[in-house]
């Protein structure tokens, strides 16, 4: 196959990609009814519910059209000869390998944020702000945005400077660079809980009394190493709730977003957190970080096969972007590009097994707490309060919901035929 035929097919793989989303979101549109589902009667208001729509419906639009113009800049930059154009610039400044790769993929990552500042900000002070939601500042905006900068930078500099050395002087370097990305990435879960997410948001401990007594209570039942549980400022940004736990080994950490607190009661509370700890006795983590780990195998060992300077494969590729020199740095930028039609086919999958997961994790919650009342109660306070769409159209749930839809949650709760069965 030659670069050209090459190049005509990623390209019309990525537009082939952009029109199946396109034609997704135009059928979740449609899928919009204005007629409340009895479930959610007493719960949703009308004009609430009407309102929920609404900001389904801008949201889907504003995507739509950032896809747009993402996907017109990335061929505009591809045919126009832009990543052999900046190639050129920064092997200009005559410095070795890692730190022309750096400044290669920096200033491209550089780039890539500036333009998605406009879109974020509209996305924050426009959309959510007409729907309740935002309550970021301004000056929270710029600040989350200079630390996430320097953070990526950091953080990214360290991982590439060591893939890039694995590249260039290791034999069998994808194994190795495999190990290496593999290692980095399981100290950064390790470490981002206390040393990364403090940076943009506080985590205050929760204080004594009947909740954190009940939440202990259930940890305890589940058997879960529960060792601290936190308060989270969420309300800092947004109205919307959440929670979440981190930790390796015997020593597990719970945070609850303050917006949580605030709408749900102790009961409901205790049900989310249940739910969560079902995936770990479900070992619904272990599953998706191995699956990462297997995943990341794979990405690295076709990365060795179209960055080798003697390949038949990285020439036609590299051609194909009209870029002169092959790579390591130039290589993980298209290769990304490349793998863009498989990654989306493997997210399908990723999808699916991450909505079974969230069966199977209301399951243990329904089966600790010995009802499913809580947990309903809860998950129906956190669609409304979050403007959830409670009619998404099938195709899009099957390319990419990790949750499945709210009424299907809430039929399997009460014992549809499909409700996993799960024992303590």
């Amino acid at each position: 196959m030659d670069s050209s035929t090459l190049a005509i097919i990623i390209a019309g793989l990525l537009l082939m990609l952009w029109n199946l989303d396109f034609v997704a979101s135009l059928l979740n549109l449609k899928a919009l009814s204005p007629e409340l589902p009895a479930e959610f009667v007493g719960i949703y208001e009308q004009d609430k519910y009407a309102k929920s729509q609404a900001y389904t419906a801008e949201g889907t639009r504003f995507d739509i059209i950032q896809s747009i113009f993402s996907l017109c800049l990335l061929l505009g930059f591809w045919f126009a000869g832009g990543f052999q154009w900046l190639d050129s610039i920064v092997r200009g400044f005559g410095f070795n390998p890692t730190l022309t790769g750096l400044c290669y993929i920096g200033i491209l990552g550089l780039g890539s944020m500036l333009i998605s500042l406009p879109w974020s900000y509209y996305e924050n002070f426009v959309i959510e702000e007409k729907f309740g939601f935002n309550k970021m500042t301004k000056g929270t905006f710029i600040t989350d945005a200079v630390k996430s900068l320097l953070v990526s930078a950091a953080l990214g500099a360290a991982l590439l400077s060591g893939l890039f050395w694995i590249f260039e002087n290791v034999a069998h370097a994808w194994v190795w660079a495999w190990a290496f990305y593999t290692a980095f990435t399981l100290l950064l879960t390790y470490l981002a809980p206390t040393y990364l997410l403090p940076l943009f948001n506080k985590f205050e401990p929760m204080e004594d009394g009947f909740l954190k007594d009940a939440i202990f209570e259930m940890a305890k039942k589940c058997n879960f190493p529960l060792t601290d549980l936190y308060v989270m400022d969420g309300s800092k940004r947004s109205t919307k709730a959440n929670a979440f736990f981190t930790g390796f080994g015997k020593r597990k950490k719970i945070a609850l977003f303050d917006t949580l607190i605030k709408e749900q009661s102790q009961e409901e509370i205790v049900a989310v957190l249940a739910h969560e700890i079902g995936h770990f006795k479900c070992k619904h983590i272990v599953k998706r970080m191995a699956i990462g780990i297997v995943k990341s195998a794979i990405v690295f060992f076709l990365l060795g096969l179209i960055t080798t300077k003697d390949s038949t494969i990285a020439r036609t590729l590299f051609d194909a972007f009209k870029v002169e020199n092959i790579s390591i740095y130039v290589g993980i930028i298209l290769f990304a590009i490349l793998f863009t039609p498989v990654s989306r086919i493997l997210g399908i999958f990723s999808a699916a097994s991450s909505r079974k997961d969230e069966f199977e994790a209301d399951a243990y919650a329904k089966l600790v707490q010995g009802t499913e009342i809580h947990l309903i109660s809860a998950l129906k306070k956190l669609s409304v309060q979050n403007l959830a769409n409670l009619t998404p159209h099938p195709l899009r749930v099957f390319l990419d919901h990790s949750h499945p839809p709210m009424m299907r949650r809430i039929d399997a709760l009460r014992g549809s035929k499909d409700t996993p069965t799960l024992t303590l």
